[in-house]
């Protein structure tokens, strides 16, 4: 007789389906032309992030500096308390100051997924 292992990963619904454990933090201001990486724990089930201070705060999946030629391929809030939510898998989002110093709060709803699990975001619409 075989034994099933059931498990946490990519491709297993039930780990999406249950709440996810909340994962928080923030900044009071990025600088000017300031880019920084968020790594999560976890692969997320969701992302929320909100802007705080003045400027314009961009959100994207794929270091802004590594792009040739540089792409759109971020979200950008251009005033104070804009919020966006993302139902997405990943493990690390990038923000960056498209002008001005703008802060920012991150939650993110995790799976009990290991990162070395999740696969690479590349491609249209990420990263070109």
């Amino acid at each position: 007789m075989a034994w099933n292992y059931y498990d946490v990963g990519i491709g297993n619904v039930g780990s999406y389906q249950v709440s996810g454990h909340p994962w928080v933090s923030g900044s009071e201001a990025l600088g000017v032309s300031e880019e920084i990486k968020i790594t999560f724990p976890f692969v997320t089930k969701s992302i929320t992030v909100a802007q705080s201070g003045s400027g314009n705060l961009r959100v994207h999946f794929h270091p802004t500096g590594t792009m040739e030629p540089p792409a759109n391929c971020y979200w950008e809030f251009n005033s104070h308390e804009d919020a966006l939510t993302l139902n997405v898998k990943c493990v690390d989002i990038y923000l960056s100051a498209g002008h001005g110093t703008p802060g920012f709060q991150v939650l993110a709803e995790l799976t009990r997924i290991a990162p070395g699990h999740m696969f690479a975001l590349t491609g249209s619409g990420i990263s070109d």
